[in-house]
């Protein structure tokens, strides 16, 4: 059996829009549409490879205090062939987020940090054949953005995955 390993530093270097991103009020849901940049590392056996695509996520959530709050995801990481050889990387998960906003009355500019844990799918195919797996892995992230109000705001963040 092939043995697959990935890793993908994923820079979801992104801009986030969100509905109710500042929902730093406890007690309140939130959603938060993603979209970025991966750098996706590939490796099989002695087969290795590097490629860069459009990340797309969503991640539902609920603030327990002001600064504290869970969350679940699902991202898609990576879909594309290069050079005869095509991937497919998505991960769901559920983690821990902190914020602490600076404007008054829990708006204006933030910063944000995320930690948790993933489930990783990716399938590899070249050739005809095909290898898939999943495995369990943490992930981490920091943001920055500004909240308009309790419901709108804009976001720069980086989350790695491997």
């Amino acid at each position: 059996m092939k043995r697959l390993t990935v890793a993908g530093a994923v820079a979801l270097a992104c801009l986030t829009l969100s509905s109710t991103a500042a929902a730093t009020q406890a007690g309140q849901w939130y959603g938060r549409l993603e979209i970025g940049h991966s750098d996706l590392k590939i490796e099989v056996d002695d087969f290795s490879a590097d490629d860069t695509d459009t990340a797309y996520g969503l991640r539902i959530g609920y603030y327990f205090t002001p600064n504290v709050a869970m969350e679940g995801f699902y991202s898609i990481l990576g879909d594309r062939s290069v050079e005869g050889v095509s991937h497919d990387m998505d991960a769901a998960g559920l983690g821990a987020v902190g914020k602490k906003n600076f404007g008054a009355d829990n708006t204006g500019f933030f910063i944000a940090a995320r930690a948790g844990v993933q489930s990783v799918n990716t399938k590899l195919s070249a050739d005809g054949y095909g290898v898939r797996e999943r495995s369990t892995k943490p992930y981490v992230g920091v943001g920055a953005g500004y909240d308009f109000d309790h419901n709108n705001g804009l976001s720069l963040n980086y989350d790695y995955n491997k």
